[in-house]
């Protein structure tokens, strides 16, 4: 059994679409983010700070999306998802692991201060402009990766495509992507992934964004 703790459009997509790229369909409870469940005692005994995902796997309970990506990439290195030690391109793919955390950081600070903030006038145009750049450069970073290869890794499609393109499903309402051709046909490509494409249709209906796009004005 297989349980994965869920909320549509959240860090957790990135364990359902690994699963489904591995061909594992897993048991979704599914949560809100604004509804108190992720507070719950019984839910924060399986993931302290009480953030999904959390994945009940081989007698196990694990938190942290990166932490569950080498988990299963080691448990089921048959699908070469992983980038094992000793593989020339290793040090990349850890290294786009943790980059991914880095970006999708950046996002929730924009989605704090946009979506979360009961009162908007606490919101900061500062602080919104400044995270919008911030992600607008770790983009960049992206770009230029893509504009030379399909994926992140040369090598091919990894969990490091599964851990940073979840990010780019909730760029887009922060930052414009017009200058960014190489990550636009880069979701055009994993989005036509059977795999991609089974998890979409089980992760549900996203709850954040009430708008495509979140301009920042100073009034």
């Amino acid at each position: 059994m297989i349980r994965l703790h869920h909320v549509a459009l959240s860090r957790s997509f990135r364990v359902l679409w690994l699963l489904s790229e591995m061909g594992i369909e897993p048991e979704i409870v599914t949560y809100s983010i604004t509804d108190g469940s992720l507070r719950a005692p019984d839910y924060l005994a399986k993931s302290p700070a009480g953030r999904v995902p959390a994945l009940e796997v081989e007698g196990l309970t694990l938190f942290e999306s990166g932490a569950i990506t080498e988990y299963l990439c080691e448990t089921h290195p048959e699908h070469g998802l992983g980038r094992a030690p000793g593989h020339p391109e290793r040090a990349r793919y850890l290294e786009w692991l943790h980059f991914a955390e880095t970006q999708a950081h950046l996002i929730a600070n924009l989605n704090l201060q946009w979506v979360f903030l009961r009162d908007p006038s606490m919101r900061s145009p500062t602080l919104l402009k400044m995270e919008a750049k911030r992600l607008a450069i770790t983009l960049g970073a992206v770009e230029r990766t893509l504009a030379g290869q399909d994926h992140l890794l040369t090598s091919g499609f990894s969990a490091a495509d599964t851990m940073l393109g979840y990010n780019l499903l909730a760029a887009p309402h922060f930052v414009r992507m017009d200058p960014f051709p190489a990550i636009r046909a880069y979701l055009d490509r994993i989005a036509a992934r059977p795999g991609w494409q089974r998890a979409r249709a089980r992760d549900g209906a996203q709850k954040f964004y009430a708008q495509d796009f979140y301009e920042v004005t100073d009034g």
